[in-house]
């Protein structure tokens, strides 16, 4: 009996023991043990560039394949999807067509009036806006005024005001660095949370260079990932839950350095930054394209374990990240996510997959047709068609009337000064090549009248001329830069070679009229993409002559140029600013409109100046352009059309053995 009571009482005493450890264990804090899951929708348009209507002002007429009146569609059904969303513009906004143009210089805003673009923009309540290198292409004031207008917050943390010390410890940004967003937002079971969602932008310091007119003396820009790694922590530290990263800047090398143009790849690597919405380089992400970096995930959406999107350029795609958010002992972290780029337009089946915004399009209204009108101004006439196919494979007479109109320019200014009778070349590049902006980004000209909108597709660029001082060997290596374009083919194989390198920016093809030269694409380049020295040895330019005598190391030359490549852009050996000698406020599309007031009637028909050294082994050599190309290809004895191509491009094949036809 005794036994029993002792068992009964020792079961007791451990049924008990248990129930002050089950208590015990229920009293610990809520806080410590409860998981709460977030599901937050981060939405970015970048690189809209002023197209707000889905209209070509270049073509004169409407599109379905870009316009933020169509992106506005995909944002509203974005939102309607999901319980809380984000909405963040990347910039490189105010400039990059006719639009843009017009109410910069045309008739210029005024203070007190709302650029188009916010009249649009604000009918979606962005929460955000981060600026981009574009924004600085009419002068701060312009930007200054453009904004005001904006019915949401910017953001940018590596411009600073000048304040012509040498201390960076005391220097003041030029805006407001960063944003904690504080919003009330729903979790997965219902309940209300508030979330701090720190944003931070950058653009790329290359501003200094590119806008050096604009911008010297009055702001400095700093390095992305330095200022990143300042501002970070300071976040952190003022309560950000989650820290989402706007650079307007491309995914950019594996390798760090200093001043990176493109630096989102190295900002993935910051301890600290949860998501990356980035642009500048008008691709798309994730996509194709980027299967051999080391710590890309192109078809998830990821670079270096964080989710990253960029949608793209004009508003042709809509960037979204989902980001799915679990909260332990007071803390958010991102527990998984799913990155897409949403695409206005399905080039394969070339159908539109948005209508556009009639309340969008109806805000702009009247800015739009002031444009039209203006664009539509006659302002000469020319003799033969000017087209930019075959730009990039021969001489051009979309590059040719640029380069004749700076040279004329020029000509015309050094007279009487110091610089008269020293040689004047001029420099142009194919701005409407194809490429990354599609199988139509092509110009097309007619014969006959030639008004406003014409000469903006010829220069679509705001850059302003300007002249360099240069000698015989200068020229030379910029020529070599310019040629690393093109793929080096390989005599020996008989199977089909593309000629050129697609991810060389068409734009830093340099062709420099008044010269002439050869291409010896058998050769290796001498310069890597990036512009730095490849192969010393490398020599792809042979013949290089001007008036028919061999061009010498020590000749003196004047080229004729824009503000960009004066100034260092597109890393051009000899090329940084200081061997300028004509610094004009004057735009170069400007130039070109008063040469062709001045001449009434042209014929800029290419003088073929360039040509390749020809390559008389059987080689299969190919290239891609619009399949409008195809009747001016069937005029030239070397050009054949081979196919169309599911991308909307046509292929054609290119006889290096023969001479370009005239």
């Amino acid at each position: 009996m005794k036994k029993a009571n002792k068992q009964m009482l020792a079961a007791c005493l451990l049924s008990t023991s248990l129930v002050v450890g089950a208590l015990t264990f229920s009293l610990t804090p809520v806080s410590a043990q409860t998981t709460s899951t977030l599901k937050l929708r981060l939405l970015e348009t970048t690189d809209i560039h002023t197209n707000i209507v889905n209209y070509d002002y270049y073509q004169d007429k409407s599109t379905d394949e870009f316009g933020f009146a169509k992106t506005a569609t995909l944002i509203k059904k974005a939102r309607d999807e999901v319980k809380n969303s984000i909405l963040i513009d990347n910039g490189d906004l105010l400039q990059g067509n006719p639009l843009g143009d017009y109410v910069a210089k045309i008739d210029p805003l005024k203070d007190g009036e709302t650029h188009p673009v916010y009249k649009a923009m604000n009918l979606l309540n962005y929460d955000l806006g981060n600026i981009g290198n574009h924004e600085f292409n009419f002068g701060l004031e312009h930007l200054e005024r453009s904004i005001k207008g904006a019915k949401f917050p910017y953001i940018n943390s590596n411009v600073y005001i000048d304040d012509k010390d040498t201390n960076p410890d005391n220097d003041k940004n030029l805006f407001t660095p960063y944003q904690i967003l504080e919003r009330k937002f729903k979790d997965e079971s219902g309940k209300d949370v508030t979330l701090k969602v720190g944003v931070i932008g950058f653009a790329p310091p290359q501003i200094m260079q590119w806008d050096k007119a604009n911008l010297e003396g009055k702001v400095v820009a700093k390095d992305i990932l330095e200022t990143a790694n300042k501002y970070i922590p300071e976040m952190k530290k003022k309560g950000a839950d989650i820290i989402v990263a706007v650079p307007h800047s491309g995914i950019g090398p594996v390798e760090t350095a200093a001043n990176l143009e493109n630096a989102s790849y190295q900002l993935s690597k910051i301890e600290g930054i949860d998501a990356i919405l980035f642009g500048h380089s008008h691709l798309v992400f994730p996509g194709p394209g980027f299967d051999n970096i080391e710590g890309v995930d192109g078809a998830k959406g990821m670079i270096n374990g964080k989710p990253a999107v960029m949608p793209g350029y004009w508003g042709n795609n809509l960037g979204v990240i989902d980001l799915t958010l679990t909260q332990e002992n007071g803390k958010w972290k991102v527990a998984d996510s799913t990155s897409k780029a949403v695409p206005i337009y399905d080039k394969a089946n070339k159908a539109s997959l948005a209508d556009a915004d009639q309340k969008v399009l109806d805000a702009v209204k009247e800015d739009h047709d002031h444009t039209v009108e203006w664009v539509r101004s006659a302002v000469g006439t020319t003799s033969s068609p000017i087209f930019s196919y075959f730009a990039l494979v021969q001489d051009d007479p979309s590059i040719q009337i640029v380069t004749n109109a700076q040279k004329w320019f020029v000509e015309k200014n050094i007279k009487g000064t110091e610089y008269d009778g020293i040689p004047v070349l001029s420099a142009g590049a194919p701005f409407k090549a194809g490429g990354r902006n599609g199988a139509s980004y092509y110009t097309n000209i007619p014969a006959g009248t030639i008004a406003i909108k014409n000469v903006s597709d010829l220069y679509i660029y705001p850059n302003t001329l300007k002249a360099v001082l240069i000698n015989g060997s200068q020229l030379q290596e910029w020529l070599e830069r310019s040629a690393g374009q093109f793929n080096q083919i390989d005599v020996k194989r008989a199977d089909e070679q593309p000629l050129v390198n697609e991810a060389f920016p068409t734009y830093n093809f340099d062709v420099i009229d008044g010269v002439t030269y050869q291409v010896d694409v058998t050769q290796p380049s001498k310069y890597a993409i990036d512009g730095k020295l490849a192969d010393e040895k490398a020599n792809r330019i042979k013949n290089l002559a001007y008036n028919g005598k061999p061009v010498k190391a020590e000749d003196k030359f004047i080229v004729v140029t824009n503000n960009y490549r004066a100034g260092g852009g597109g890393n051009f050996p000899g090329l940084d600013g200081k061997n300028v000698i004509i610094d004009s406020p004057d735009e170069n599309r400007q130039v070109v409109i008063d040469y062709i007031l001045s001449e009434k009637s042209i014929n800029p028909a290419a003088d073929q100046n360039w040509t390749f050294a020809p390559v008389n082994a059987k080689v299969n050599v190919t290239f891609t352009t619009s399949p409008e190309a195809k009747p001016y290809a069937e005029k030239m004895s070397n050009l054949k059309y081979i196919n169309t191509l599911e991308t909307g491009f046509a292929k054609y094949s290119i006889d290096l053995s023969k001479p370009a036809s005239k």
